[in-house]
């Protein structure tokens, strides 16, 4: 069965580039992004994982921790790192899963067979620190994913499980939220004190809470 959102995340062990991991316990009380690629030594994943650990101060500014997975061994994730590091000008310093038996991938739903039978799609789990699924994406082979849209998705899922609001169409962070419909304006008002703009009843916008 696909997960869903809500879901508990399934647990795993896994050896990585960085030794054997309980998925769980290398979370901890972080948030977390496990993410596929299809295979070792192709181009756009080299750039997808070259822009990850371009991005690991802003990663770790959010407490987020990474982990890649593919299907090849230990032995080339190795190999390919230094291919990694030295077109994509970055240090890959998060672990990739060596999913082999395909353990993972399986119960993560990250073989489709009718785009490959063999090799994982481009499939990015975020979880939260209670284990839960947050949100997923899946993406063809062909088309590299943007991580700058994942950190915009990270900002809104960290800042909308603190506070009552939502994030509208293209909303980045800094920018006005929306109020959620289950606080009634009155009581907006009294929460959110850098004020409330009602364009309607059900839309009312108040600027961001936590900063």
């Amino acid at each position: 069965m696909s997960l869903r959102l809500g879901d508990a995340a399934p647990n795993f062990q896994a050896e990585t580039t960085a030794g054997k991991i309980d998925f769980y316990e290398f979370l901890g009380d972080s948030w977390g992004i496990l993410f596929s690629h299809p295979a070792d030594y192709t181009p756009v994943c080299t750039t997808e994982l070259g822009r990850t650990a371009l991005l690991a101060d802003e990663f770790r500014k959010r407490n987020v921790k990474v982990l890649a997975l593919s299907v090849d061994p230990i032995v080339d994730h190795q190999n390919w790192i230094k291919d990694i590091n030295e077109t994509q000008h970055c240090d890959v310093n998060f672990p990739i899963i060596a999913d082999e038996d395909r353990t993972v991938a399986t119960l993560y739903d990250m073989i489709h067979p009718n785009a490959s039978e063999k090799f994982t799609v481009r499939s990015l789990f975020i979880i939260g620190p209670d284990k839960k699924v947050k949100l997923f994406i899946t993406y063809p082979a062909s088309t590299g994913r943007n991580f700058h849209e994942v950190l915009r998705v990270i900002d809104s899922l960290q800042l909308t499980a603190n506070y009552s609001v939502a994030t509208p169409a293209n909303w980045e962070a800094g920018q006005d939220v929306i109020v959620v419909p289950a606080v009634s304006t009155e009581d907006a008002i009294k929460k959110f004190p850098k004020g409330v703009n009602v364009v309607k009843p059900y839309l009312r916008f108040t600027p961001q809470p936590n900063i």
